[in-house]
């Protein structure tokens, strides 16, 4: 099975007839898809045109809906979502029926995370209580010492193992089923009323959520003690798995000061282990997946929390992230749902990592063409395609992606206008017109900003000290786009030939010209970055021929630099901003980030200089003000806390690495 960015997009192309790719103007496009579709697509190994399903439920047990289910959440992932939710509705209208009635509370929760606005995260609270509603029926009713126990002690123990085994079938997946509902609730509960007393409120029903399914995994554990218990259906199993594995990994993630407070209230958090309970509903730890035919109904989800984790959640943390698993599980997954977006999203990102913008293009533009039913989708596709487009250094591509976000989308405002003003400016060929454009967008942004469980939104915050001081600078930023990209992951995923023959040329005039200490820190940083990238490309960067491609400006002898030149001068602009970070005003965040940056920089040297890299990192984590005297920031720099989780990351990876050779010098 191939197991590389450019094999998974070529899956993605194929997965029509017909699939190629061509420059058509601004954009990138793959050609859509054959005029005659596919007539079929496996269902747990049977084509879905011949599902047939008695929709007549009178006398049937709740748990043999779980196939109609299936067949539900199939149609939702090959991109048919209003036929999936018609197919739910026509099975069960009134929503009395435990799993009819949770896939729309998840199609709801889908619909308002993706679109933010009140409306749709208030019927997605409704469709959540009523589920919660149904499930809480028919749960097997439990003493009240024992709940009290399942609280203090977070779930898990032998009386509490015994009440389930006490249940019937039905009994356990209603038990599954309310502990789904109360982390659903939890999530979508703090964005829609953003206020604290919510926030402690959904806590604590997190904590019920995490006991239960604590208590349902020791309950497997049990009954698999003297081998694998055939009589457990793998729904059930797959559903622990996912809530188990989800709540494990996302405790796993945050700083170590706030994992031990909160592991006195019975959290707890393993990566690892997280990871292996989320892979096992598709079987990825042995060399041949479940088939569809065998899987439980949720393992197409825990499958998609293994994507989002190794290819999203890779911008915040190190351990545990592998590309190549991804491309497996994508591999699997766009063979058998060639048109499903949220799997072309993947294969988007997967070339995104490795540092193949163009070919991350296609695939989005591949996931855009795949449904129209939900446009929020697009709007995702947009702003993956403008990212891109800052990538690849095609500015004039990426314009037209914030401008209709800007207009359409809801979910950062602020960030889609800041995006096209960032761009307008840093055009090569910017009119008088384009800078008019760019001072209205920026003078709105400060206007626009959201807030998410009662909290700014941190990059939305630092784009509007941005649009601030463009006013209070008489219309002027330094290198916007280039700074904006470093924000958004572009400079990192860049290709280095981009790196060297668009990017590089536009930041090192900046760099050799900047007087004021913001503007020496900022262009030095940015310099800085796009040099450690040319030196030191990502470890997931894979070079491909196809981002060489003739719209690729010629060779010019500025542009050449080896690597050993590269690394060296990226870590004199680092220490350059340092010297000058007691007389920084504003850009306060640069210092920080600087010495994270230099830190990773160090221990990728040909020689690591692990100690020193380690120095950087605590001095960021310790929480101390490193501006000079008189030039101390008032509250949080910008990003604050985005920086915080990536230096925990790089911390964990070095006292691993540690760990590991003390293990072996033993």
């Amino acid at each position: 099975m191939a197991s590389d960015a450019s094999s998974v997009v070529t899956v993605v192309a194929n997965g029509t007839a017909n699939g190629t790719a061509k420059a058509d103007g601004a954009h990138v496009i793959a050609t859509a898809a054959s005029s005659t579709e596919k007539k079929t697509s496996t269902h747990g190994g049977v084509a879905s045109d011949r599902f047939t399903w008695d929709t007549k439920l009178a006398g049937r047990s709740q748990v043999d809906d779980l196939p109609g289910v299936h067949h539900a959440l199939v149609q939702f992932l090959e991109s048919k979502m209003l036929e999936c939710e018609a197919f739910i509705r026509e099975c069960d209208p009134n929503l009395e029926r435990l799993y009819f009635s949770t896939g729309i509370a998840l199609i709801q929760c889908i619909k308002g995370i993706m679109s933010f606005e009140d409306k749709d995260l208030a019927a997605a609270l409704a469709s959540i209580k009523h589920s919660s509603t149904v499930a809480h029926k028919l749960r097997k009713s439990q003493p009240l010492t024992s709940r009290f126990a399942v609280l203090v002690l977070g779930g898990g123990t032998s009386s509490a193992v015994n009440h389930v085994k006490s249940m019937t079938p039905l009994q356990r997946h209603a038990e599954l089923v309310y502990a789904e509902g109360l982390l659903e609730k939890a999530v979508i509960g703090i964005a829609y009323s953003g206020d604290w007393f919510q926030f402690i409120k959904e806590a604590l029903n997190m904590r019920t959520a995490t006991g239960i399914y604590r208590t349902l995994v020791a309950y497997l554990q049990q009954a698999d003690a003297n081998g694998f218990d055939n009589s457990i259906d793998p729904h059930f199993r797959s559903g622990v798995m996912l809530g188990q594995g989800l709540t494990s990994l996302v405790l796993s993630m945050l700083p170590s000061r706030v994992m031990s407070i909160i592991e006195l209230f019975g959290y707890k958090g393993d990566r690892f282990e997280a990871l292996s309970t989320l892979s096992d509903p598709g079987g990825w730890a042995s060399t041949t997946p479940t088939s569809a035919r065998d899987e439980g109904v949720r393992r197409p989800v825990c499958d998609i929390a293994l994507l989002i984790f190794h290819l999203v959640l890779r911008a915040f943390t190190t351990q545990g992230i592998d590309i190549a698993v991804a491309e497996r599980i994508l591999e699997f997954n766009l063979q058998r749902f060639p048109n499903g977006v949220f799997f072309l999203f993947g294969a988007g990102r997967i070339a995104f990592c490795r540092s193949q913008p163009h070919r991350a293009t296609v695939a989005y533009q591949r996931a855009l063409e795949s449904q129209d039913q939900y446009p929020q989708m697009h709007y995702l596709a947009f702003w993956e395609l403008a990212v891109c487009a800052m990538a690849r250094w095609r500015l004039d591509e990426a314009i037209p992606y914030w401008r209709t976000l800007r207009q359409e989308a809801s979910w950062s405002k602020a960030c889609y206008a800041y995006g096209a003003a960032a761009c307008l400016l840093q055009q090569p060929s910017a009119t008088d017109g384009d800078k008019a454009e760019a001072s209205k967008f920026l003078a709105d942004v400060p206007s626009l900003l959201n807030r998410i469980g009662g909290k700014s939104i941190p990059v939305e915050k630092f784009v509007a000290r941005k649009a601030r001081k463009y006013t209070s600078q008489g219309n002027t930023l330094l290198l916007p786009a280039v700074e904006f990209g470093y924000v958004l992951g572009s400079l990192s995923h860049a290709d280095a030939r981009t790196l060297r023959r668009r990017i590089r040329r536009v930041v090192r005039p900046e760099y050799e010209r900047a007087k004021n200490a913001d503007d020496v820190a900022l262009a030095n940083f940015l310099y800085g970055i796009v040099l450690r990238y040319i030196a030191h490309p990502d470890t997931d960067a894979k070079p491909d021929d196809e981002e060489a491609s003739p719209e690729l400006e010629a060779v010019e002898p500025d542009d050449e630099i080896s690597e050993e030149d590269a690394e060296s001068q990226s870590r004199k602009c680092f220490e350059r901003v340092l010297e000058v970070g007691d007389k920084i005003q504003y850009e306060h965040w640069l210092l920080y980030y600087t010495h994270y940056e230099l830190a990773q920089l160090l221990t990728v040297l040909k020689t690591p200089q692990l100690t020193a890299a380690r120095t950087h990192l605590e001095l960021v984590g310790s929480g101390k003000h490193l501006e000079g005297p008189g030039h101390a920031r008032k509250g949080k720099y910008s990003m604050e806390n985005a920086l915080a989780m990536k230096v925990h990351a790089a911390l964990e990876v070095m006292d691993a690495a540690e760990r590991e050779t003390k293990t072996k010098s033993q």
